[in-house]
């Protein structure tokens, strides 16, 4: 009796190889969660040396973001026609050098411009490191715990961007905490050239360019929207006005995509029970994990009066939880399937996220750690799976427009938990806060703009008023970060439930093989070449 080896799967990385790829991918999708989040610790230095003006430093804040999100749809299909490793070593290398950019610009218009930029190179980023683990590990349980330690590493970089900042602005300029990017984005450069696999979809069709602008501007227009009535109100007419043009952009783009034979976005990929119930807990997971984050670093720089290096190392263990969590969720997917391992997730981030309201301006921090890790163990159990989940019910061929809606869901999450927790958590601040009679009018302005204005505002006050200020700003936030946490784990509990009914049926095993006929492109018999074949994905 003859037997035969198996059959590789094309885009198959063998040996160790894929750990290699996988620990490239994590190190340049770190380093784009540190830097979306260590901006914020420089901008007194970087205000005291450029004096940008009001509008200016809000462009300087967010102008990444917007960018970022509004690129990603395009990027993602971008990569599946020319190559993820092609598209990421691209974005590695602009990346590095709009941070040099950054980190000597030498006016608040330069600033702006060359954030911009690195919203560019991010957005071919976040895509193509998802999509060349997915491909990288074909092996389903392998694949699982490999997304999972991705989703981890990325969770874990946010809250590393006050640890690095907080060390390197104690001793250096503002621009240091870009500059380090320099340097390790040439490392990533240098190995990815060498270790990294190409992939890409042998067949693309033609790109519909009409399609591009369109899904830009609305997106775009959206995220602008949600973060200017975060930070304005809705009745800011910026927020109407950018609202409406993402609106009108987002439909047309939207009804181009069902007449296209071969569109920027499959719109079948949501017909896909397992795609859309992922993508939906994703989103839910981002929603309430970013306010819970915003709200916990407050709690411990302002309430607790820790600088934000010690806030940060603080708030380390929920994310480093992730190197249990993700192994562990590859054997949860096997034992309790996908739709329960999320549904455990979400569950935890929501009785953690519950157990937040019962802290107290004197609150330990040994009694808030507990906390922190199973929220972390939460996150990185909903993450891993539904990353996962995303990328593996997808054709191979078109894994990097998956990874980019993935990465915009989470970025649309995220935007709108600041903009509506977020704005829940600031309006019960300013509704509890009770100030004593004799302050001014701009003391009272002060104090109710933030907790942290609250704060300032009775250190500048002599004696027992002072005190009172400050007292009362720190009583008024713990008690709205009571409510906000509170709605944040309903919202959870609606998600967990959600993910059980959704996901259900979806098997644990879940693979799309490369030679997987893509839906959108007719098979093209004997035309391609055993070269073109070994690139599909």
């Amino acid at each position: 009796m003859t037997t035969t080896s198996p059959t590789p799967t094309p885009g198959a990385v063998a040996g160790g190889r894929r750990w290699a790829v996988l620990a490239i991918c994590c190190v340049a999708a770190a380093l784009l969660g540190i830097d979306n989040s260590v901006l914020n610790y420089a901008l007194p230095s970087l205000s005291d040396q450029l004096h940008p003006s009001s509008t200016q430093l809000l462009w300087i804040v967010d102008v990444y973001g917007f960018v970022l999100g509004g690129l990603l749809i395009f990027a993602g299909s971008l990569g599946d026609r020319i190559g993820r490793k092609r598209l990421l070593l691209m974005g590695v290398a602009g990346f590095g050098a709009a941070s040099a950019l950054t980190a000597y610009a030498d006016g608040p218009g330069t600033l702006i411009a060359s954030r911009a930029l690195l919203g560019v190179a991010g957005a071919t980023i976040m895509p193509s490191t998802l999509s060349l683990v997915r491909n990288a590990f074909t092996d389903p349980k392998e694949r699982t715990t490999a997304i999972g330690v991705s989703s981890g590493v990325g969770a874990a970089s946010f809250a590393l961007g006050p640890v690095v900042g907080g060390l390197l602005l104690d001793h250096f300029w503002w621009g240091s905490v870009f500059l380090i990017n320099v340097p390790l984005m040439a490392l990533v450069l240098a190995v990815g050239t060498v270790i990294l696999p190409e992939s890409r979809n042998p067949h693309p069709g033609r790109l519909d360019w009409i399609s591009v602008p369109l899904s830009i501007v609305g997106m775009l227009g959206i995220i602008y929207a949600i973060k200017t009535a975060a930070r304005n109100g809705v009745d800011d007419p910026a927020v109407w006005i950018s609202a409406v043009v993402g609106a009108i952009s987002l439909t047309t783009f939207l009804r181009r995509q069902r007449r296209l034979a071969v569109p920027l976005l499959d719109l079948r990929f949501f017909r896909n029970a397992a795609f859309s119930g992922a993508l939906a807990s994703n989103t839910v997971a981002l929603f309430t994990s970013s306010t819970l984050s915003l709200a916990c670093s407050l709690y411990f720089q302002v309430v607790h009066g820790w600088s934000p290096l010690m806030a940060g190392l603080a708030l380390l263990p929920g994310p480093l939880s992730a190197a249990v969590g993700a192994p562990a969720s590859s054997v949860l997917v096997h034992r309790v399937g996908r739709a329960r391992t999320v549904a455990l997730g979400l569950l935890l981030m929501s009785v953690s996220t519950a157990a937040l309201a019962r802290v107290t301006p004197h609150t330990d921090y040994w009694h808030l750690l507990p906390i922190l890790v199973v929220n972390g163990l939460g996150v990185t159990f909903t993450f891993a799976v539904t990353s996962d989940t995303i990328l593996a019910s997808v054709s191979r061929k078109r894994v990097g427009a998956a990874a980019a809606i993935s990465e915009t869901g989470m970025e649309l999450g995220g935007a709108l938990g600041i903009a509506i927790l977020g704005s829940v958590l600031t309006t019960l601040y300013r509704n509890d806060l009770r100030l004593p009679g004799q302050l001014s009018a701009d003391q009272r302005s002060a104090a109710r703009e933030s907790v942290a204005g609250g704060v300032q505002t009775g250190g500048q006050l002599a004696g027992a008023t002072g005190q009172h200020v400050v007292d009362a700003a720190r009583q008024a936030f713990t008690h709205s970060m009571h409510i906000t946490m509170l709605a944040a784990a309903a919202v959870m509990l609606v998600g967990a439930v959600f993910a059980l009914r959704m996901l259900k049926g979806v098997p644990a095993v879940l693979d799309q093989h490369a030679e997987d006929a893509d839906p959108m492109v007719p098979e093209q018999s004997g035309a391609g070449s055993e070269a073109e074949h070994a690139a599909t994905a």
